[in-house]
């Protein structure tokens, strides 16, 4: 079934209808050419989710009519990726990626070891680009929602926000898999979580010392090391095992 969102301004629950306007109308009705009658999953950003039948139709909009509330498909967590500035093209991957294991909420970080530098226009652009990937993803994924890609902060930023949550940051001189496993079981239902990446070339001990000192806890990754796109997604991975199965054992 076709995925798209919808303003929650544009849902009337009361009349069981449902609007969809903007890039999405030239989409469904000249790219897919779907019509009357046909079902699609419409969600209103805010975790909630329709399952609706196409009613009418024109350049402007897409009228359906409501089918039934669907259960949502977000994790149990708010979970913020704050992911140091990669080389290349890496962002996107890592948002695409993200996106599709649940994170909420996707933050690119200016760290010492960064390569990276982004600032004025070349940033707006950066970030217009990154936030198409997130809703592309987010539809793609049957996500309930579009997670967010802020603008680019500064570490000490970054991690002056995340106070107060569940924070970890993957460290490469961090040892013991025991000892992540020990802290990712403090995560559950409701509760916010930062989890911070370096870039290529890692965290500044400074840094390590600063996430430290803002509450942070150090995790290692396993024997191997891991490239910045592969060791977020490895740690959100196991983030999103537990509160999926967590779920699973309430439901059950």
């Amino acid at each position: 079934m076709h995925h798209f969102f919808t303003a929650p301004e544009e849902i009337c629950r009361e009349q069981g209808q449902v609007r969809i306007t903007g890039t999405d109308v030239n989409h469904i009705r000249n790219v897919l050419r779907m019509g009357a009658g046909q079902e699609i999953l419409v969600s209103d950003g805010t975790g909630k989710d329709y399952r609706c039948r196409i009613c009418s139709m024109d350049k402007e909009q897409v009228e359906a009519q409501i089918l039934e509330e669907c259960p949502g498909r977000e994790l149990g967590a708010k979970i913020t990726l704050y992911q140091g500035l990669p080389k290349s093209d890496k962002m996107e991957l890592i948002i695409q990626k993200a996106v599709e294991l649940g994170a909420a909420r996707i933050v690119p970080v200016a760290t010492r070891n960064a390569v990276v530098r982004l600032e004025g226009k070349k940033e707006e652009g950066k970030i217009k680009r990154w936030r198409a990937i997130a809703e592309s993803a987010a539809k793609q994924s049957m996500r309930s929602m579009i997670p967010e890609v802020t603008s680019v902060m500064r570490f000490e930023e970054a991690v002056s926000e995340a106070e107060g949550s569940l924070g970890f940051f993957a460290y490469e001189n961090q040892k013991g898999m025991k000892e992540t496993e020990a802290l990712l079981s403090q995560i559950k239902a409701g509760r916010d979580v930062s989890v911070f990446i370096g870039p290529e070339g890692g965290f500044d001990p400074e840094e390590a010392a600063c996430a430290r000192e803002r509450g942070l806890s150090p995790v290692s990754l396993g024997k191997r090391i891991l490239r910045t796109e592969t060791a977020g997604l490895a740690l959100l991975s196991m983030i999103m095992l537990r509160l999926e199965v967590e779920e699973e054992r309430k439901d059950g």
